[in-house]
């Protein structure tokens, strides 16, 4: 009863067009960025928020990048990995080459530099699809992997190729602090997200939806594939390329290849298909579930009074997240942001009985 749209009418195009038009899920999100800036950061330990929430962000961008390209585009991609370390090595190189350029400049020029190699790698997309599509990308994350093992030249001739990433301060904040490097990820990953939000409800959105639906009838009412194609794979990895470049200077501390090999890859493609395909929010919810999954297996088993060795946890960790992918595509393909949207409803019916 105390969740109802009932009288909320828009009188204006904006308030139409606006991101959250009913008052409750304002008041919501609201209460949830507070929460995230405010109580986190002075209840929280620094394990939670260093080993826990900031990598959770980092994925989660990176979620929402591959998001963009194959739930909203329907473009299959396998190179998350590779176009994150693009991202990790580019703002490194600047970092330490030129350190006059603020770091948060690095970020947004290494996003850039991935949203190139993304359409360089995009272009096998205009004739091929599905699974062969997938291999092709897949061959991108090989290739990345090998330049960035095989040049020594991205990690300034280190002799063990696996370097530091330098100290840097925004708004004279250091970013040593758990804290300064958990806000500085929230607030990139915070605006990052409404940009996409709005991005996909813009005709570009339009475009990657059309041809993820029907590509010949989209081509029939005037959309060109190719351009909606490229543009999915340019912006995709702009994001997976910002946010390698935070998984290596907020999370790390260091580049190494090994970071950004298959096994992430296949993680943020885990995330994307458990959260929801084509949804904002799924990126988040799959990558808490796919985060904090390993932790619960961990620490559950011990508080019942059930010791489980580590080898049994990864195992039972390893079924868990195969028999939950097939779950999800089998009987909900749209993921956790599906049973999300269908507790909304049941909550602005309650306590009327709910009909499907």
């Amino acid at each position: 009863m105390f969740y109802r749209e009932a009288g909320q009418l828009a009188t204006s195009y904006s308030a139409h067009l606006s991101l959250i038009g009913v008052r409750e899920d304002r008041i919501a999100m609201l209460a949830l960025l507070l929460a995230a800036f405010v109580v986190v950061p002075l209840v929280a330990s620094d394990y939670w928020l260093g080993t826990i929430l900031t990598p959770l962000l980092i994925l989660a961008l990176a979620a929402l990048g591959l998001n963009l390209l194959m739930g909203y585009a329907g473009q299959a991609s396998l190179g998350t990995g590779g176009f994150m370390a693009v991202g990790a090595y580019v703002s490194y190189k600047l970092a330490t080459n030129l350190p006059e350029i603020p770091v948060l400049i690095d970020f947004f020029l290494a996003g850039i530099v991935a949203s190139l190699v993304g359409v360089l790698f995009g272009l096998p997309s205009l004739r091929l699809r599905a699974f062969y599509l997938a291999i092709a990308t897949l061959a991108a994350q090989f290739f990345l992997e090998w330049l960035f093992f095989k040049v020594p030249w991205f990690w300034n001739n280190h002799p063990s190729g696996v370097v530091s990433t330098p100290d840097f301060a925004v708004l004279g904040f250091s970013m040593e602090s758990k804290v300064n490097s958990y806000l500085l990820t929230l607030t990139i990953v915070c605006v990052m997200a409404v940009l996409a939000k709005n991005l996909v409800r813009s005709h570009f959105g339009r475009s990657w939806m059309s041809i993820r639906d029907h590509e010949i009838a989209a081509e029939i009412i005037g959309i060109r594939p190719p351009i909606a194609k490229l543009t999915a794979f340019a912006i995709s990895s702009f994001y997976c390329g910002v946010a390698g470049a935070l998984w290596a200077f907020l999370f790390l501390g260091s580049v190494e290849i090994t970071a950004f090999s298959i096994n992430m890859s296949f993680k943020v493609m885990f995330m994307i298909i458990i959260g929801g395909l084509g949804s904002i929010s799924g990126a988040f919810l799959g990558a808490a579930f796919v985060l904090l999954l390993p932790l619960f297996l961990a620490t559950a088993p011990a508080a019942i009074g059930l010791p489980l060795s580590t080898e049994a946890v990864s195992n039972l960790e390893l079924i868990l997240f195969g028999a939950l992918i097939v779950f999800f595509i089998i009987v909900e393909p749209q993921g956790l942001a599906r049973l999300a949207s269908l507790a909304r409803e049941k909550l602005r019916s309650w306590p009327y009985p709910y009909f499907r």
